[in-house]
């Protein structure tokens, strides 16, 4: 197989999607994290183009126009967005990319780009994403109340994507996703060229 891999991890706030991810880069350094483009201003040392690639609303807006993000959206008054010049660029060359992104964010990539696999993380129970979201000690009560009242839906979404991971301990959803991202290496259509090498 040449072509690299385009994973994406998402889930309902509070299932730890950000550790997990954090944890498969540094225990995958064949993974290449996507580098999102926003129309925000850079903060402290952040550098276009390692943290983000940073552009103005205009330029945004025009390249949004000329289709060339697999997904973006407007969050709180800024673009923020995956450029799909640099995810072709990587995956051209061989290397998967992870995308950690929003549920709608990942179907969007789904549309865009059919192959995406798309890998949905799961807390254990309800009453584990409430102690989780609760302990993070970030959400006024009533934030709180909205995501929790709103978990059960963004939750059932996870039924469009390919694979669901229960992140019950970070380090066993980490191996379950490095073993979903084996798989897909070995499947058949991408490995298609193995074959004609036993043609006479």
């Amino acid at each position: 197989m040449t072509k690299g891999l385009l994973i994406t991890v998402s889930g309902a706030s509070g299932t730890g999607k950000g550790a997990v991810c954090d944890r498969l880069r540094a225990t995958t350094p064949t993974l290449t994290y996507s580098i999102s483009a926003t129309t925000r201003a850079p903060r402290g040392a952040e550098v276009d183009g390692r943290e983000y690639f940073f552009f103005d609303r205009s330029e945004f807006e025009d390249r949004i126009a000329r289709g060339e993000f697999l997904e973006y959206a407007d969050v709180y008054g800024n673009y923020y967005g995956t450029l799909r010049s640099y995810v072709d660029r990587q995956r051209d060359a061989g290397r998967d990319v992870l995308l950690e992104i929003d549920i709608q964010g990942a179907l969007k990539v789904k549309a865009a780009c059919p192959e995406a696999i798309l890998i949905f993380l799961l807390p254990p129970s309800l009453e584990e994403l409430t102690r989780r979201i609760v302990g993070r000690g970030t959400e006024s009560e009533e934030s709180l109340a909205r995501r929790l009242a709103s978990a059960p839906t963004e939750i059932d979404v996870g039924r469009r994507y390919d694979y669901v991971v229960v992140n019950d301990a970070v380090e066993t959803a980490v191996e379950r996703i490095k073993a979903i991202i084996t798989a897909e290496r070995c499947r058949v259509e991408r490995n298609a060229q193995l074959f004609d090498t036993f043609k006479k």
